[in-house]
């Protein structure tokens, strides 16, 4: 890719996270909290009120590697263990949570995620 391309794309990006609007890449969809499983819904309420978060991990940045999520800049993301009883270990059900207020789930390690519509 020609390196004016490049500069051309890495400017739109960085004036749309300036002006605020996503660049909507990714097909997610939507799940109210009623429908999460509890351990989400404690999850959730943790996450609003800031804590305390049962996972030392709890809070790091979530990349978005794999542009599942609308694209921002790095540390837009956060993400939060769900606790899985079955699994001894984080398991694989998350929510991250977006600077703009918004909580997406997903119950297979970043496969899929679906918004949550409270």
């Amino acid at each position: 890719m020609a390196n004016w391309l490049r500069f051309l794309i890495v400017a739109w990006l960085a004036v749309g996270s300036v002006l605020g609007f996503a660049r909507e890449t990714a097909a997610v969809d939507w799940v109210t909290a009623a429908e999460l499983p509890g351990e989400a819904r404690t999850t959730l309420a943790l996450i609003k009120a800031g804590g305390p978060f049962p996972y030392e991990r709890d809070g790091i940045v979530f990349g978005n590697f794999e542009k599942r999520l609308p694209l921002y800049p790095r540390g837009y993301y956060r993400e939060y263990t769900v606790k899985s009883p079955w699994r001894r270990d984080r398991g694989p059900r998350r929510i991250v949570a977006g600077q703009g207020g918004e909580y997406y789930y997903t119950d297979d390690h970043y496969r899929t995620f679906r918004r949550i519509r409270e």
